[in-house]
């Protein structure tokens, strides 16, 4: 469970979806995989250097916070990022599909000038 009075001591600061909007699907999908993987209940999302356009989105369930991260309650499912992060992501939404080719996570981000045709990579 979340205590978030907790996570605020730490230093976390508390945003909302005008910085990540996490769509039902993806909500539905976190919910099952935080029960299934019992590694974390908060999915953190990084930005990071590499992949075909420049930067890449890495994603991974933990339930260490550091001070100054940013934490969004979408749709039932906590999202964690970091401030670095935080400047290239603002206003992305996060969705899910099933389907056999092309599914899984998807990140639209309207920062992005351009993608990869994976959608793992972007750039600004």
């Amino acid at each position: 469970m979340i205590k978030l009075n907790e996570l605020e001591a730490k230093g976390v600061r508390i945003g909302n979806e005008k910085l990540i909007k996490v769509t039902v699907n993806a909500s539905d999908k976190l919910k099952q995989l935080v029960e299934r993987e019992a590694s974390g209940s908060l999915l953190r999302i990084k930005i990071t250097g590499g992949g075909c356009n420049g930067l890449s989105y890495k994603m991974h369930f933990t339930d260490h916070v550091k001070s100054g991260d940013i934490l969004v309650n979408a749709l039932e499912s906590y999202v964690i990022i970091d401030p670095k992060t935080a400047l290239f992501i603002k206003g992305t939404s996060l969705d899910y599909s099933n389907k056999l080719v092309g599914g899984g996570f998807k990140f639209d981000n309207p920062n992005a000038k351009s993608s990869c045709s994976c959608g793992e990579s972007f750039s600004i």
